[in-house]
């Protein structure tokens, strides 16, 4: 038996498209691809970070087909809650399969792969066998936006990027916005996460700005404070952790063309965060990358920069008590506005 997933079989995006080929999740609204500028966010919009496919089926063995991948990528499937198995994806392939699921119903979570594009041709299942998308998840939603160390391009798999552990850990509903070398603060994201349903948005800014030469001492407060602004047009008490950089060795201290550090905007996103607060944001609360991921954990920074598989795991596991704190997060009745066209 083959099945089409449609819009209530995916988590964790923004929109669904069906097309001719197939059905594609994206990370913004689709049919506004050219508002955000260039290519739809650089191409990054449909990596599928964070993505999965969620469904409850009586087969032993479920087969996901797509468009063959142009990258070599892995993907994972979840049962009941737990990892089931992870598929190596060399470059070409256009299907996965897992076999032996436990027998009888079971919730099944497919999590796409966290730094590649997949428009998903079918669903296979046994003979006689069905499959239906779970209700709709009613823990609390969580939006979380940032750069590749949001994306976790060099996890082991999805299900071991750090927003993905910390979802798990603390039973969030993710939505990932990560977009790799593009966490630009642009007005469409920010009016795109002021129009999410979320019961924690967190910010990790201040990396890709630095590294692209973007934004300078006159123009990155301002961005940020703006960007707070606008998600609190219809988020006005949801909770928002503004997060700067994690350590970045020598660009904490090497200026880019702008003149600019790592330490300068991770101060700029703390003087942010105090003049918000000052004019009444009670709702908001900084954390410095540095003492989520810092000096002492550079050996898990290969390039400098990005996390290894290790790293990411670490911050997963310390995203709780570090960042999170005491922060208090809980469901609001409210609607999705994922969509479908």
């Amino acid at each position: 038996m083959k099945i089409i997933p449609t819009e209530d079989w995916f988590a964790g995006t923004v929109s669904v498209e069906r097309r001719e080929d197939g059905v594609k999740p994206w990370r913004i609204p689709h049919t506004e691809y050219e508002l955000f500028p260039p290519n739809g966010i650089d191409g990054q919009a449909g990596i599928c970070a964070g993505v999965r496919l969620r469904f409850r089926t009586d087969s032993p063995t479920i087969t996901l087909r797509f468009l063959p991948v142009d990258l070599v990528l892995r993907i994972d499937c979840v049962v009941n809650g737990e990892l089931h198995g992870t598929v190596d994806l060399p470059e070409g392939t256009d299907a996965a399969e897992w076999a032996n699921l436990p027998g009888g119903g079971k919730n099944i979570e497919i999590w796409l792969p966290q730094r590649g594009h997949m428009t998903i041709t079918g669903l296979e299942l046994e003979e006689g066998k069905s499959a239906s998308p779970q209700p709709q998840d009613a823990r609390p939603k969580w939006v979380t936006y940032g750069s590749s160390i949001t994306v976790c391009g060099s996890a082991a798999s999805p299900t071991q990027t750090w927003p993905a552990i910390a979802a798990k850990q603390l039973d969030l509903n993710l939505t990932c916005l990560g977009f790799s070398g593009n966490c630009a603060l642009e007005p469409m994201v920010a009016r795109m996460i002021r129009d999410l349903p979320a019961d924690l948005i967190t910010l990790c800014v201040g990396i890709n700005v630095h590294g692209a030469n973007t934004l300078s001492a006159r123009t990155f407060l301002p961005a940020v404070i703006g960007l707070v602004q606008t998600i609190r047009e219809r988020h006005p008490v949801t909770p928002i952790i503004l997060v700067s950089p994690i350590f970045a060795t020598d660009r904490e201290t090497r200026p880019n063309l702008l003149g600019m550090t790592v330490e300068d905007y991770r101060n700029q996103v703390a003087e942010a965060a105090d003049i918000l607060q000052r004019h009444g944001d009670c709702y908001l609360t900084y954390r410095d990358g540095r003492d989520w991921f810092g000096e002492a954990d550079a050996g898990l920074l290969p390039d400098g920069l990005h996390p290894d598989a290790e790293g990411y795991k670490l911050m997963g596991a310390r995203f709780a008590e570090r960042v999170l704190g005491d922060v208090p997060v809980a469901a609001r009745n409210r609607q999705t506005t994922e969509t479908t066209v």
